[in-house]
């Protein structure tokens, strides 16, 4: 996949932007990395081209064009604008996608989408994160130098005559995304609906947050570690990914929208409210709500109420194994390695008793198993962990299943929407200009007919019977995965049973061992 971001930057020194683009910058700062001479150092790899410029710099270029149109003086005008396609790590490797390939990518998509503009094209091999995702930068002068023929996602004068301002409105963003779609389908590259969100919203200010979050988080520990002390914490949240796990976790386990409001302002104090068909959501000393679309796709109401009723499902299928499950048996305590280590008399008395009933239930466990020997114990720990690895198994392979079928589904839904489109566009007068106005919707239902061709769908199925697969394949998923829970409840019972066998008879030895030394 391939995603596009956009920045803007009110510096008057246009050439702070391709100094960024070449020299290495610290993430946090923006400052400069400089060697031990006290000069900048050079980026380990890159390439860079510029367009529009003439024999002139970029830095330059947009200077002359300034002072000959008398635009860009003030403060607050916006003096260039940052555009970041970023590519699917993945692309490097299945899909042989290299840094030339990448910066010819991203010259071609500058020269459509950018003429008559300054610009730097300059593509880097990894990014912040060390994600080895191969990135384009392309930064253009807002101000246009040249009059250029007027393209259909044009809208009016100013975005085709000289001397007028680059606008990136919501149209435009939308052009440019489809812009990328179509870019990676055409090169054979991963790519996604970028006219859709996808998961967790992660804003780049929330990103940024975390990033130096972390920085002080590991400082911190490293601290810590060379004090000799155990760090409590490992991993820095931001407040808004703190308020999705907690959603989160409780509409893993709540079945209504009731029981889930409910349970989200009684166990964390978030409050939710619905306004318009959309959810928002405000935690704890907040007085303004946080739509779910600044937080996740999976938050908004259509994915709450889906979830809710696939709970539903599960909790009717896994709620017999609940209710049969027996006393849960946990390990018997080493008291003599805890008093070694300091623990009182107190602790001896408590961990004696506790070890009684422990040993107690281990004894009826097996009894009741009819495990009395250490082979018939074995034998049934490995029938189990049989059970356990084949049901798991065939619940992975459904869950596989269930994603195609959903991924199939959503392609013949986009297909069946769009298909009176395009077959109208066989019939309107200018085809070029009715496929511009419609250009996203003939963006997804191009990549719904490649994504047919590429699995060899001649015949599309019914829309129906996927859905009744769909339904068949959760509904035998639910009866594997409670037997997958069954085999892992009995398991790790009898586990914890044989260890604490095996403890108590190493207990018994130490007992038995003990008056032979003092005799000696």
């Amino acid at each position: 996949m391939a995603t596009i971001k956009h920045l803007t930057s009110k510096n008057s020194n246009y050439a702070a932007a391709e100094s960024y683009l070449t020299f290495q910058h610290n993430e946090y700062t923006g400052l400069p990395i400089l060697d031990e001479k006290g000069r900048p150092k050079l980026r380990d790899s890159y390439l860079l081209d510029t367009l529009e410029c003439g024999e002139s710099s970029f830095a330059m270029a947009c200077l002359i064009a300034n002072r000959k149109y008398g635009k860009n003086g003030g403060r607050e005008d916006v003096k260039t604008h940052h555009y970041i396609i970023s590519f699917d790590p993945k692309d490097a490797v299945e899909n042989g996608l290299t840094m030339e390939r990448a910066q010819a990518l991203g010259l071609q998509f500058c020269k459509d989408n950018f003429p008559g503009h300054p610009a730097i094209v300059c593509t880097h091999p990894d990014g912040h994160n060390s994600a080895g995702n191969i990135h384009v930068h392309i930064v253009i002068g807002s101000l246009r130098v040249r009059t250029v023929e007027r393209q259909p996602f044009m809208d009016k004068p100013c975005d085709w005559e000289a001397g007028k301002k680059h606008r990136c409105t919501s149209a435009m963003l939308r052009h440019l995304r489809v812009a990328v779609m179509e870019m990676c389908e055409q090169a054979d590259l991963n790519q996604i609906n970028l006219l859709e969100a996808q998961g967790d919203h992660v804003s780049e200010r929330e990103y940024w947050a975390q990033r130096r979050g972390q920085r002080r988080l590991d400082h911190a520990n490293a601290k810590l570690a060379a004090e000799g002390q155990q760090p409590t914490q490992t991993v820095y949240q931001t407040e808004l990914d703190k308020l999705r796990k907690q959603i989160y976790a409780v509409l893993n386990k709540t079945t209504t929208f009731e029981e889930f409001s409910a349970l989200l302002m009684q166990e964390h104090g978030i409050a939710v409210k619905e306004s318009r068909g959309r959810l928002s959501y405000c935690p704890p000393g907040r007085t303004k709500f946080i739509t779910a679309k600044k937080l996740s796709k999976k938050l908004e109401k259509e994915q709450v109420l889906t979830a809710l009723s696939q709970n539903i499902q599960l909790a009717t299928a896994i709620q017999p194994a609940c209710e049969q499950k027996p006393d849960k048996i946990r390990k018997l305590v080493d008291i003599q390695a805890n008093v070694a280590a300091g623990k009182s008399i107190g602790y001896e008395r408590w961990a004696k008793k506790f070890n009684l009933k422990r040993w107690s239930q281990t004894l009826c466990l097996l009894q009741e198993k009819k495990l009395l020997s250490e082979d018939a114990l074995h034998q049934r720990i490995v029938e189990l962990q049989t059970q356990h690895d084949d049901a798991l198994a065939v619940v992975k392979d459904m869950d596989a299943r269930m994603v195609s079928l959903k991924e199939l589904r959503g392609h013949l839904v986009v297909y069946r929407q769009y298909k009176p489109l395009a077959q109208k566009l066989q019939t309107v007068r200018n085809p070029a200009k009715f496929k511009e106005q419609h250009r996203a919707e003939f963006a997804v239902y191009e990549a719904a007919c490649a994504y047919f061709k590429a699995n060899g769908l001649r015949t599309l199925p019914d829309l129906k019977k996927l859905d009744a697969e769909y339904q068949t394949l959760s509904s035998e998923k639910n009866g594997f995965y409670t037997r997958y829970k069954k085999a892992q409840i009995e398991l790790r019972e009898l586990r914890t049973a044989q260890q604490n066998v095996e403890t108590f008879f190493r207990k018994e030895e130490r007992n038995h061992a003990v008056p032979q030394q003092e005799v000696k």
